[in-house]
């Protein structure tokens, strides 16, 4: 990969399998906005970050090389060989067919305690209303800067309590947000401890919050905690599961990389329609 500096603006180049746009729309993250046909703006690592893709490659507006690489370069996992990983599942045939759909997606490593929360509002819900609630919420107890909100902390919603969420409209997850938020607040789950755990000592720990199940707490795993092992499974990849796989698939048979081939499945079966 290249980087050039283009006055303000940073440009990222002679990459593969690395597409953000794509990255945006399989499902892991909620709080981006297409701009136009060739631009988007993404709110990660702390601000706003609009990503125009041209003809010579991604240009990160309003950005140097120095702060990407802070804070960026790992949110995009771009020190991961993907192609690789893509040629290790060549033995399913449906899983590379998927990798050729989202070739580009990357799993983004987003913070943890904002992908637990948004996970959580993702339940029995359309990705709009999602974004619109995540939006809501910044908005209310988010930290306002240019323009941009922060994501609220633990601590700034499990004051809010209940009833201090129903502008957001979350509906019957307000009280799931709380729990979540009042047992990270209070240390009775511990951030910094998940992130030294094991994958199935992290799922057992996750699920001790009120309303995280198997597909919640896996989706923490992989977009929040960088556990590429873990496969959630929703109704999306569940249908390919019922279609591909004749209703029974076991993802350890992919490996270390089973939550990126997940991505693949999700985004093509997505792509393909109702």
């Amino acid at each position: 990969m290249r980087f050039r500096q283009i006055n303000n603006d940073l440009l990222l180049s002679e990459i593969n399998n690395f597409d953000p746009f794509v990255s945006c729309e399989c499902g892991q993250c909620f709080r981006f906005e297409q701009i136009s046909d060739s631009e988007y703006r993404l709110f990660a690592c702390g601000r706003e970050l609009v990503i125009d893709k041209t003809e010579e490659g991604w240009l990160f507006l309003n950005i140097d090389e120095a702060e990407f690489k802070e804070g960026f370069f790992d949110y995009f996992d771009l020190g991961r060989d993907y192609g690789e990983i893509i040629s290790s599942f060549s033995f399913d045939k449906t899983i590379s067919l998927a990798a050729q759909t989202g070739s580009g997606i990357r799993i983004f490593r987003q913070d943890p305690f904002e992908t637990l929360i948004s996970f959580i509002i993702s339940q029995n819900n359309n990705i709009p209303r999602i974004k619109k609630i995540i939006e809501a919420l910044c908005r209310l107890l988010g930290e306002e800067k240019n323009g941009f909100f922060s994501f609220p902390t633990a601590e700034k919603i499990a004051e809010a309590g209940i009833e201090g969420l129903a502008p957001i409209k979350s509906g019957f997850r307000a009280k799931y947000i709380i729990d979540a938020a009042s047992k990270v607040a209070s240390g009775e789950i511990s951030i910094e401890g998940i992130q030294k755990m094991s994958y199935a000592e992290a799922l057992a720990e996750l699920k001790k919050i009120k309303g995280v199940g198997d597909k919640v707490a896996n989706c923490v795993l992989l977009f929040g905690f960088g556990h590429y092992g873990a496969f959630p499974i929703d109704v999306w990849v569940k249908r390919v599961i019922d279609k591909y796989y004749n209703g029974s698939f076991d993802p350890q048979t992919l490996g270390e990389y089973a939550g990126i081939a997940q991505q693949y499945l999700f985004y093509h079966e997505r792509s393909l329609g109702d």
